[in-house]
């Protein structure tokens, strides 16, 4: 599964985080931008992403709908891209076992605090 970044996150991450996560897209990248929440779990749960988003919505609906998509919850206000990048890198092996691990398959939700 790769990443999808939700419109609250800006398409300039990918780039710098493009070193651990080749396949990540935000969703402007995809024309999907203007997409309601449920339409861009759908959209990830039918191209196998894995969503990155602060909105608590994702969450509710990975309880309400099930999983996949698997949620990636960034508990912390929006912050800037540098910081928010070097965090993800920093955290790619626990992201990349959350998505694949056996250890991490009846999970849906990751929490990353800052």
């Amino acid at each position: 599964m790769s990443l999808l970044f939700d419109q609250n996150i800006s398409f300039r991450i990918i780039s710098k985080i493009e070193a651990n996560f080749p396949e990540a897209k935000q969703v402007r990248q995809l024309g999907i931008e203007n997409y309601s929440d449920i339409e861009i779990w759908k959209y990830a749960k039918e191209n196998k992403f894995t969503i990155v988003t602060f909105d608590a919505d994702f969450f509710d609906l990975s309880n309400f709908k099930g999983f996949p998509p698997k949620i990636i919850w960034l508990r912390f206000r929006n912050t800037k891209t540098d910081f928010l990048a070097d965090l993800l890198n920093s955290k790619n092996l626990l992201i990349k076992d959350f998505i694949n691990a056996d250890e991490y398959s009846q999970i849906a939700c990751l929490e990353v605090t800052n």
